[in-house]
C-alpha cells in the first residue's frame, strides 16, 4: 500500500477533518499555485446533480495531485476555470469512468490532453466488479463507502459528509492508477488501454436522440399519427418545463405518467385531472400547461410520420427472415468472439462491440478477405488493436459459415 493510501487507511473517513470548498477568487489562486508545484498525474473526478436537476453540469470537481493535495472546486461559484486547465491541462488525468465526467469538465474549461481511465482498465484487466469502490478494495485494501454516489449536488451549502465522499474519491486514484497500470503490464495490455484511453478522450459527443418522445406513444398508439402528434406535445412541453426551472423532467411528471395521459388521449382538461396515473410533483400544478399540450396534439395538422428511417439495423429476432445469410454469419461468428475474449480476459464489448459485430455481418466486404475485414472494421470504429485480435477471426468465421448447420439457438445476441 502507498504512502498516500496508508494515511487515508489510517486517519479514516470520520476523522479525515474538514473539507473546504473553494468558490472565492484568492482560494482559487492559492490552490493553482499549490497544484503547479505539485508533481505528476492529477486525479480528476465531478459531481453532478443527475436525476434531480435537467443540466449534466458539475456541482462539484475534485482535483488530487501528489506535493500539492486535495482540492474541491465549486464551479457554480467560480464560472470557468481556465486558469486551473493552464496549470494542469498538460499533465497526465486519472478519472475513473473518464465517459461520464469529459462533458461537464469540458463545459467548464477543463480539457485534458491524456488520460488514465482506472475504470475501463479494470475492464481491460477482465476484473469482475469494476465501480470505484470494488477496485479500490481490490488493488489498496481499503473500503470506501460509497452512500452519496446518487446525492443532489447541487445542494448548498454541501454537507461535510458528502465532501469526504467526494475527496475520497480523487485522493486514492493517482495509487489505484499506479496499481492498475502493474497489471496491464504484467497482462501485456499497456498498448491496448493506451488505444482505449485516446479513443475515449477523442470520443465526439453523441448526436442528438431522433424523436425521443416517441417512447411515449406505446405500441398501440404507434399506428395513430394524431396520437403521437400528442405525445409529441406533452413530451416537448415537459421538456421546455424542465428546462427553464432546471429540474429533471421526470421529477415533474415521470414518463409512465405522460404515457398514461398518452393512451388515454382525454377529451377535456377534467378528464385530464381526474386520472389517477397521471402522476408527479408537476401533474396538478401545471395542469394548464399539459392539457394545453394535449389539446395542440389533438388539433395537430403537421402530423409526424408513424416511422423514423435511420441506419439502425433490425433487431436480431428479424435477421432470420430478412436476412438470412447475415443471421447465419453473425451466430457462427459470435460465439468465436465471446470465446477470444474470454481466452483474453475482458469483456467481449471491449474486445469489440456488439454493434460492429452485427454490421459486418450484416454487410460483409466483397471480397471476404482479412485485409477488406479489417478495413470495414477500421471504418466502423474499431481501434487497431481491435483489428488486429479480430479481422482474422471474423473472416474465417465468415469464409465457414456456409458449411456449418447450427441448432436453433433462438439467434445471436
Amino acid at each position: 500500500m502507498s504512502a498516500t493510501a496508508a494515511a487515508i487507511a489510517a486517519v479514516g473517513s470520520a476523522e479525515a477533518g474538514s473539507r473546504r470548498v473553494i468558490d472565492t477568487p484568492r482560494a482559487y489562486a492559492e490552490s493553482l499555485s499549490l497544484l503547479a508545484a505539485g508533481h505528476g498525474p492529477v486525479a480528476v473526478d465531478a459531481e453532478r446533480a443527475s436525476g434531480y436537476r435537467y443540466s449534466q453540469r458539475a456541482y462539484l470537481i475534485q482535483v488530487f495531485r501528489r506535493d500539492a493535495g486535495m482540492f474541491l472546486y465549486d464551479p457554480i461559484a467560480l464560472g470557468s476555470l481556465h486558469e486551473l486547465q493552464a496549470v494542469i491541462g498538460d499533465a497526465e488525468w486519472v478519472l475513473h469512468a473518464a465517459s461520464q465526467d469529459l462533458a461537464c469538465l469540458r463545459e467548464v474549461g477543463l480539457d485534458p490532453s491524456q488520460i488514465f481511465d482506472t475504470e475501463l482498465a479494470a475492464r481491460l484487466l477482465g476484473m469482475p466488479r469494476v465501480g470505484l469502490g470494488s477496485v479500490v478494495e481490490n488493488l489498496l485494501g481499503i473500503h470506501l463507502a460509497k452512500e452519496h454516489s446518487a446525492a443532489d449536488w447541487s445542494t448548498r451549502p454541501l454537507p461535510q459528509s458528502w465532501l469526504e465522499y467526494a475527496a475520497l474519491d480523487v485522493e486514492l486514484l493517482v495509487d489505484l492508477r499506479d496499481e492498475v497500470e502493474k497489471l496491464l503490464i504484467a497482462a501485456g495490455k499497456t498498448e491496448i488501454a493506451r488505444q482505449e484511453f485516446a479513443a475515449e478522450l477523442n470520443k465526439p459527443a453523441p448526436a442528438a436522440k431522433i424523436d425521443p418522445w416517441r417512447k411515449l406513444s406505446g405500441a398501440p398508439s404507434a399506428r395513430n399519427r394524431q396520437i403521437l402528434a400528442v405525445a409529441r406535445e406533452l413530451w416537448t412541453a415537459r421538456d421546455t418545463l424542465a428546462r427553464r426551472r432546471d429540474v429533471a423532467p421526470g421529477r415533474l411528471v415521470p414518463d409512465a405518467a405522460l404515457q398514461a395521459a398518452v393512451k388515454a388521449n382525454p377529451k377535456t382538461r377534467a378528464q385530464l385531472a381526474g386520472m389517477r396515473a397521471f402522476t408527479g410533483r408537476a401533474s396538478r400544478t401545471e395542469l394548464n400547461t399539459w392539457w394545453s399540450a394535449i389539446e395542440r396534439g389533438q388539433n395537430e395538422t403537421d402530423l409526424p410520420p408513424l416511422r423514423i428511417h435511420t441506419d439502425t439495423l433490425p433487431p436480431i429476432r428479424a435477421w432470420a427472415e430478412k436476412n438470412p445469410e447475415a443471421d447465419h454469419r453473425l451466430r457462427v461468428t459470435r460465439p468465436r468472439v465471446v470465446a477470444h475474449a474470454e481466452a483474453r480476459e475482458m469483456p467481449v464489448e471491449n474486445l469489440l462491440t456488439p454493434e460492429l459485430l452485427r454490421r459486418i455481418a450484416w454487410h460483409p466486404p466483397v471480397p471476404l478477405t482479412t485485409e477488406a475485414v479489417a478495413d470495414q472494421l477500421a471504418a466502423l470504429g474499431a481501434r487497431p488493436w481491435q483489428v488486429e485480435e479480430t479481422a482474422q477471426l471474423i473472416r474465417d468465421a465468415f469464409v465457414e459459415a456456409p458449411q456449418i448447420v447450427l441448432e436453433d439457438d433462438g439467434g445471436a445476441s
